[in-house]
């Protein structure tokens, strides 16, 4: 049975936090969806580069989703946050168990909405603070039940197949790493 993924994308998103969750994720064959929070499919990535989403956030009904996912990168991590149907969305499927993910500034999010209380967690350095009621670690990737932090675009391979190893198995993001010639060690 197909997975399915949803990221978020905001103007200002960053572009590799973001594309590198999309790509190795349809190299899986895990049904990835990108979603404007927009009233448009177009957004401008944090480095100028001008793209179409997928869906639109107002038009898409992700009851069938099985992760959400939150690129970091400013000001798209700010926007994320801000939208309050985005936040109700969020809080709603964590409620119900379902796999939250976010990287580089995005999981200030997730700590905003309470997800990363008592929890272990990562952010981008600067970003550290925001995790209000985390155990924060400096770890690549972490996974502390239903919820996954990350770094930032240096560590964005590493989160992308951590996501796809919680959806179809380690065996499966070792074959995507070989695939792409990326040592997991």
């Amino acid at each position: 049975m197909s997975k399915k993924v949803y990221i978020f994308l905001a103007d200002g998103f960053e572009d590799i936090e973001g594309l590198t969750v999309v790509d190795l994720m349809r190299r899986a064959d895990i049904d990835i969806k990108t979603v404007s929070i927009r009233d448009s499919r177009e957004i401008t990535t944090s480095h100028g580069i001008n793209m179409q989403t997928d869906l639109l956030f107002a038009e898409t009904d992700f009851t069938d989703a099985d992760m959400l996912v939150l690129p970091g990168g400013m000001p798209g991590t700010k926007y994320l946050g801000e939208y309050q149907p985005l936040r109700d969305l969020l809080t709603d499927f964590y409620k119900k168990g379902g796999k939250v993910a976010a990287i580089c500034a995005a999981p200030t999010v997730l700590a905003s909405l309470g997800f990363l209380d008592g929890k272990k967690a990562t952010a981008y350095p600067s970003c550290m603070d925001g995790l209000a009621g985390a155990e924060r670690s400096s770890d690549k990737v972490v996974v502390d039940g239903n919820v996954t932090t990350s770094r930032g675009l240096g560590t964005a391979v590493d989160f992308a197949l951590s996501l796809i190893g919680q959806l179809l198995g380690e065996k499966k993001a070792d074959e995507i790493a070989e695939s792409v010639v990326y040592s997991r060690k």
